[in-house]
This record gives C-alpha cells, structure tokens and sequence, in this order.
C-alpha cells in the first residue's frame, strides 16, 4: 500500500515537473513572438496560433496556481524610485566558513549527508510571499540590513509572482546575469572604461536600479538556494526536499545533488568538469546538511553558521617566465596588455597567456619582459598573474598602435589609466565590415566568425579586405591559435580559394556600402550591364533611372565611390577574384520590379529567408513592411488580422499564400 502512494506521488511530481516544463516554454515562445512582432515589424506566428498558445498558458497557470514574472499574462508595469529603502534582516545573514580542502569537507560531512550545490556569484536576495503573491525582496546587503527591491525583483526573468502557496513563504536566492548576457550588453557600451568588469558587478548594478525598466532589460535571473520559512509545509526534515518542494512551486533552485564523506571526492571532481559550461557564474560550492534538525541545533559562531560550509577551488599555481606584453586593441579603440609567457599546464590546460588588463595593474605588478611570474586559472577557467616575483618593471608602452600605426595615448579614468588608438580609421574599430565582407550572401568565406576575424586583426594578419585572401602569409601563426590547426587551416583556405570565384553583385554588396543590400547589388549590377567599370563610375542620375533604386540609395552609392580608397580597395578586389558571369534567363527576371513581403510560419521552405533568396535570384525585391510599393504579401494565414494584413486590404497589396508563391515560380 505504501508503496502505491509513493508510487503516485512521483507520478504526481512527474505530472507536475512536464506541466511546469511546459508554461515555461509557452512563456519564452510568446514573449519570443510579441518581441518580434513589435519591436522587429515581424511575425512568427499567426494571430489565431498566438491566441490558442496563449489560452494554453492561462489554463496552465490556473491549474497550477503560479504565474511567472516574464509570462506575457501579466503586465508588471515600470516603477520609478527615488531611493532604495533599507531593511533590517529578521535573522542576520551570516558568511560561510570556506576551505580549499576536500578533507576538511569529509571532516565536515562526518556521517551526515548534505546537500551539494554551484555556490553562485551574483547578488543574494531575500524574497517574501503571502497570500501566494510575492509581497517583498530584499538584498543581503551587510548581512544585517539591506535594500528593499521588491519593485526590480518583479521583472527578473524567471522569478514567480504568484505561487501556488498560500502561508507565507520565505526563501533566499542568488540574483545573477549569464555570461551570454553580460558580454551582449557590454557590447551595447561604446566606451570602454564603462563596461563592466564581470557579471557579478553587472548584476548588482542591475538588481539595484531605480528604474526596474533598466533592471527588466538585463535578464537578472534568480536561483533558489535556502528556503528559510513556509508555515505549515512538512518538509520531511530534508534540504533536499525544500529544493523539490520549491520547484513545484515554480522557483528555478541552484543545482543540487545529495553527497556523503565517501561520495564528495567524485561529487567536488562532477561540479569541476562541468564549471566551463556553466551558462551562470560559480565560484565554487556550498555543502549543507540534509538533516533540518540537526543543522539548526548546531547553531553558529560568531561569523558562520555551523550547518554549512563553502569550498572554493584551489588554485594550481605555476611558476613561469613572462617573455613578452602583446599589445591587443579592441573595437572600442582600447589597447590592452596580455602577458605572454612559456607555456604551462594549469587545470589540465596549456596555458602561455594572461590578459593583464591595464597599465596600473602593470605598474602594480611592476611587470617587466624576463621577469618570473606566477599565475593561475580563476574560478578554474580565466588565466591570471598572481604575483611576479622579480619586479623588473614597466617599460616600452607603445607610442603607435599594433594594428593601423596611429598614435596612441594614455588615458586616466576612474584611477586607472588605460591605452587607447587615436586613429578613427584603425582596422581593429571595424571588425563588423570584415564580417559583412565574408557573410554568406556576401564572399561566402566559412570559417571566419566575427571573434576569429577579430583576433586576425589584433594580429596584424588581416588590414584590409584583399588580405583575407593571403592568410598564407600566417599560415604558421593561424595554425598555433586557439581553435586552429592543421585541418581548420586547410578548410579555411580552401573556402578562401572558392570566394574567389564569386559574382558581381556579392562583391559590391560585401563592400558594406550605406543601404545597398544584396538585392539592390543585384538590380544595380543587371541593369550596369554587370560591368564593374560602369560600376565603379555610375553617376546618381544613371542610378536613379533604375527601378527600386531611388534618390537616397543613388546618393550614398555614388557618395562611397567618390572616396579614392573605396575605389582603390575595389579594383584590387577585382585583381584577386574571378567574376563569374550571371546567365540571365527569362526565369532570372521573372519577379523583376516586383516587391514582396514575407510574412508568418513557412511550410515548404526551410524558413522565411529561403523564400527571399528565390524572389531575389529572379529579380525580385523583399522588404520588411508593406507599403504602397509593395505587390505581394506572402503569409499562408491569408485571413489574419495581423497588422501586416489589415495594411496589405487598406492598400489594396494581393495577399498569397506559400502554394501560390510556388504557383508562380511554377
């Protein structure tokens, strides 16, 4: 008997576990389409489907009585503060007591099981619910008073803002930005001395707003790791439990796994190997007994409770002798240091190179070419100089830029002074034309992603695009990079060899000319005769007298090749590939004049930009949204009301369905 109520209890949690999994995707999938459909002008799915997913949503909240705080059913609503108020803590926040010793976690262990779990590095937050409404959150702050951040916590990405629960609920949790997140917005940040320094910084930055408009923007997450009270609840007397009883309630909880003395050796080695894929960042571990009584009897020190215990990875140190400061510049015209130095094995890892970041971290170190330094992997992955221990010091900064040999100057922000390239025109700021010039409807160069394109340059390999076709140069140099060898060399010259052969159209357009997309490279390049003489010398008036080219895009075409570098650049293009001649055929100028618009899910082709690719190899124009130029517009959900329909019936533009698009290529 027992054993059928256990039965359907993990039938019931299993049950429980598939729905959860479910609102979660519907929440992402909506939200991925109302994203689409309002700030990108696009749809991915129709009307009619968003409506039935979003009931399917609805019916999954109410059955399981929770609501996310991302789930487009809920409309939190931006907050303006004047100030963060502050908050004593009901019980203070104490530290753990950390080690780097696995014995001392078995001393710990003793005959107890614990629980395991990422120790991550974030932001902790206190969160409150009663009635089955989140009601408060709370930074730690000092462990006795912090910030109230209730109005910032409703718009983390995956935090419940109503739970199943009704007693009141007390939890504790780390607030923490994904790596992914973190190097998107620092991106976003023109200025390099405005970027942050990690994640962690990024997050409490974030979690901390007055706006929560800025806070919403950041993707701030939060895990579960301690539930401190919920009235009522049997938990068994189990960590663990809480962990699962937490997850029904809809809280995503820090990864944890049960551990004893004779499995924490295996389970400490698991968490290692698996740190380098962790999406969110860790800085080691945090083991607390099982057993809730127990713990509480413990009681705590004067710093840390007894219950628990943090192991931090124990840094492999290695001595090694710094050969020499490679100077690498950034998009943002910064110039940073990496020490160079002979190869050591360092977490299983050769390791020859270390970013030092600054000049006043040079100068602290007093680093100078010779001197024997020590370094280390932090957090296991990022390789660091703890220490030099000869102190030769700083010498030899660079007065001209590695890249473009523009002057170069030292700048102090906020304390610390940084090396940036003068030059406006340095390559190493213009890593995004490289990447347009090798794109697939543009040289077609696999191989080449933006940051492999970006070290080539900090190189010096690559200074304009003609070089990209004598990376043999470097042949040794590429082939001892990271990521490369021997095959990925031959592959990349090989795909190097085959851009060579290319058209007209896709050489102009990977020129990166102002509004010239490759369907206008196409109409221009037609109606040119597809002769690269008359391209390089069309006037605005023989531009514009081509159909779907217009004054604008004439202007800022002729205006590009009025520059003598531009022309000088496209003949030694020209000098290096082979221009294949496109065989015009009745087929090729089916759609020529004619301008569609894509829109909805796809049936027949692999997706929409397969379908763009047919109408612009027969002459035809795609754009973004329907206008009075428009002829067509292709969505299989010919009955929407979507706003691209409802414009396409007041301007009188045909709708057709996929079957019909393949009608007309037919």
């Amino acid at each position: 008997m027992a054993e059928q109520i256990e039965n359907r209890a993990d039938h019931k949690a299993e049950n429980t576990d598939s729905r959860m999994k479910r609102m979660r995707e519907l929440v992402d999938l909506l939200n991925r389409a109302r994203r689409a459909y309002e700030q990108e002008n696009t749809e991915i799915m129709s009307n009619y489907e968003y409506d039935q997913l979003y009931d399917e949503l609805l019916g999954l909240e109410k059955e399981l009585n929770t609501t996310l705080a991302s789930s487009p059913t809920v409309n939190v609503g931006y907050e303006v503060l004047s100030e963060l108020p502050k908050e004593r803590h009901e019980r203070p926040m104490l530290s753990l007591d950390k080690t780097k010793d696995v014995e001392r976690l078995k001393e710990f262990l003793g005959d107890q099981t614990a629980m395991i779990s990422w120790k991550l590095d974030g932001l902790t937050v206190v969160l409150t619910y009663r009635g089955g409404e989140l009601e408060k959150a709370v930074t730690r702050g000092n462990g006795e008073v912090g910030e109230v951040i209730t109005n910032n916590a409703r718009v983390f990405k995956n935090i419940p803002l109503h739970i199943p629960f009704q007693g009141e609920l007390v939890l504790r949790g780390e607030a923490v930005i994904s790596y992914k997140d973190f190097e998107k917005i620092n991106e976003e940040i023109g200025d390099a001395d405005a970027k942050y320094k990690n994640p962690r910084n990024l997050c409490s930055g974030s979690v901390r707003q007055l706006n929560n408009e800025i806070t919403a923007k950041r993707n701030v997450r939060f895990y579960a790791f301690s539930l401190v009270r919920a009235e009522g609840e049997d938990f068994h007397n189990s960590r663990l439990y809480q962990m699962k009883w937490l997850e029904s309630q809809g809280f995503d909880v820090v990864e944890n796994h049960p551990v004893t003395r004779e499995t924490i050796e295996q389970e400490v080695e698991w968490f290692a190997q698996h740190i380098e894929n962790n999406q969110v960042p860790s800085d080691g571990l945090v083991l607390v007994y099982d057993d809730i009584a127990y713990g509480e009897s413990l009681g705590t020190t004067a710093k840390f409770p007894r219950d628990s215990f943090a192991f931090k990875w124990a840094d492999e140190m290695r001595e090694t002798t710094l050969r020499e400061i490679e100077w690498s510049p950034s998009r943002t015209g910064l110039i940073n240091p990496v020490a160079i130095f002979d190869p050591v094995e360092l977490e299983g890892t050769t390791v020859s190179r270390a970013s030092v970041h600054n000049i006043s971290i040079m100068e602290e170190l007093e680093l100078g070419v010779g001197d024997t330094i020590t370094v280390y992997k932090a957090n296991m992955i990022i390789p660091q100089i703890a220490e030099n221990l000869t102190r030769s010091g700083v010498k030899d900064i660079p007065e001209a830029c590695p890249v473009c040999g523009g002057a170069t100057k030292i700048s102090m922000d906020n304390e610390t002074k940084t090396l940036y390239c003068t030059n406006p025109k340095c390559q190493a700021k213009h890593v995004k034309s490289f990447t347009l010039f090798v794109s697939r409807d543009a040289m077609n160069i696999e191989g080449l992603s933006e940051a492999t394109l970006e070290k080539f340059i900090m190189n010096g390999y690559v200074k304009d695009f003609t070089d990209l076709f004598h990376l043999d140069r470097w042949e040794e140099e590429i082939k001892s990079m990271d990521g490369f060898g021997e095959k990925s060399y031959e592959n990349l010259k090989n795909s190097v060899e085959r851009a060579r052969r290319t058209t007209l159209p896709r050489l102009v357009y990977s020129l990166g000319i102002p509004n010239i997309g490759i369907a206008n490279a196409k109409v221009i390049c037609r109606a040119l005769g597809n002769d690269p003489d008359r391209v390089l010398n069309a006037s605005e008036e023989e531009l514009d007298e081509i159909s779907g080219v217009g004054e604008v895009i004439a202007r800022t075409y002729v205006e590009y090749f009025e520059e003598e570098e531009h022309r000088d650049l496209f003949r030694r293009l020209l000098d290096e590939v082979e221009i294949m001649k496109e065989e015009v055929t009745e087929d090729s100028r089916r759609f020529e004049g004619v301008n569609f618009v894509i829109t909805g899910s796809v049936e027949h082709f692999a997706n929409r930009a397969e379908v763009k690719e047919e109408i612009e190899k027969r002459g035809g124009k795609v754009t973004g949204s329907v206008t009075s130029r428009t002829n067509y517009l292709i969505n299989n959900d010919i009955n929407s009301t979507s706003s691209k329909n409802r414009k396409a019936r007041e301007l009188g533009v045909q709708i057709i369905s996929e079957e019909d698009f393949l009608k007309m290529l037919s």
